[in-house]
This record gives structure tokens, sequence and C-alpha cells, in this order.
């Protein structure tokens, strides 16, 4: 599924969980996927299952994934009403769009962007 890299910064349990993103986003991984369980992704990793256990929380808790007791753990369903994270998201996307503004590039660099972007996830 995806491997880690021990030279990065970034904790291990983060590195799991910007991957998992990573594949939600990009349409790898599926509404009702299922994920491999802790002990299969630490073995896979040959990391502490604990490590694994933690993305899995903090995945759960951002709502990228659901854990159904004895039945495992999968990609949870988009939810329409998130509107709190939604409001997050776009004040990123306005401060990155500042950002590039600020550092000279063109408006329609940016559009043409933002529409390849669009463009890549709907065709999916």
């Amino acid at each position: 599924m995806f491997s880690l890299n021990y030279g990065d910064r970034r904790p291990l349990y983060q590195q799991i969980i910007d991957r998992f993103k990573e594949l939600v986003l990009t349409g790898a991984l599926k509404e009702g996927d299922k994920i491999p369980s802790v002990r299969e992704l630490a073995a896979a990793l040959a990391i502490n299952p604990n490590t694994i256990q933690r993305a899995y929380r903090e995945l759960e808790n951002q709502g990228y994934i659901l854990s159904v007791p004895a039945k495992g753990s999968f990609i949870a369903p988009v939810k329409a009403a998130d509107l709190p994270k939604l409001e997050e998201l776009r004040q990123k996307l306005r401060s990155v769009i500042r950002e590039l503004r600020y550092m000279g590039e063109a408006r329609e660099n940016i559009l043409n962007e933002l529409e390849a972007v669009y463009s890549e996830e709907v065709t999916k």
C-alpha cells in the first residue's frame, strides 16, 4: 500500500495519516473500502502497532476512516454537513492564493491550476 521515509522529519504516525489522506483524496481509496488492520499494517511496515493505532485514531477523529467493531476499519463516507471542515479548507485555500499573489503568480496561472486539479479529481 505504501512505505515510510525514515529520513523524513515527520513522525511515522503523521506519515501514515498523510499517506491515507492522499490515497483518499486522489480516489485510490474510496468510501467503504476496508483498510488493513492495525496488526497487518504494522507487520507490513515493520513498526510498532501503537504507531498505527495512533494514526488510525487521528484519521477517525478527522473523519477519514471509521471503525466497526469486529469488522475492521473502513474509508468513511463523505459528510456533506461537515461545515466546520469545509470552512477550514476554504480558509487554507484563500491563504495559499494570497501567498501566490504576493509572490507574483499571475491570476490566470492560479485559475488554470485550480481548473486542472478540479478536472483531474472529477474525472476519476
